[in-house]
């Protein structure tokens, strides 16, 4: 029982760590990389795809992104897709694939980012420390049970504070290595 609280609870904030991994990556530097535009939603043939799974998507040049669709009579719902998420970029559409330029970003935008960015790595760490909370509410309900020990208890309650603390440590770094690209003129 205890072992399957700890494994679930080392899952779930793992789960979390590679979710803000994947936000931040979709938040734009200045230049261009696949990741600002691979996750957006495309609704091909009424299924909502990702992009990436419908299209190739490279960079060939710094500030530009080059998507070239398996299917080009998905071109305009890809351009519209792109449009619609507001990632502050517009797509080139010349009836064969589709050109993304990434224009620089002003001092201000990038100040934004910054904080978006903060603002996501903060409601991913209060995550981590509600999967703590419940983590360790069960922990406690098995001691209550008689189903461990005290000692048990207390060493499962201090795996899962340093994990909890290993995870936010992650997402720190990660916080500060975007913002530092960001900020990278």
């Amino acid at each position: 029982m205890l072992d399957n609280v700890l494994l679930e609870t080392e899952d779930k904030m793992d789960k979390t760590l590679q979710f803000l991994q994947q936000e931040l990556a979709g938040l734009r530097t200045g230049k261009a990389h696949p990741s600002l535009v691979d996750t957006i939603t495309v609704d091909y043939y009424g299924t909502p795809t990702r992009l990436r799974d419908i299209s190739n998507i490279s960079t060939p040049e710094p500030r530009l992104i080059v998507i070239s669709p398996f299917d080009p009579s998905s071109l305009g719902l890809i351009e519209k897709a792109i449009i619609a998420a507001n990632i502050g970029i517009t797509p080139m559409n010349d009836g064969r694939l589709i050109r993304v330029p990434i224009p620089e970003l002003s001092e201000e935008r990038r100040k934004e980012m910054v904080k978006m960015a903060g603002r996501t790595t903060e409601e991913q760490r209060v995550a981590i420390r509600n999967i703590r909370r419940d983590a360790n509410d069960q922990v406690k309900g098995l001691q209550k049970k008689g189903d461990i020990t005290e000692d048990q208890r207390d060493s499962a309650l201090e795996g899962i504070q340093k994990s909890t603390d290993g995870h936010i440590t992650k997402m720190d770094e990660l916080l500060a290595a975007k913002e530092k690209d960001v900020l990278e003129v």
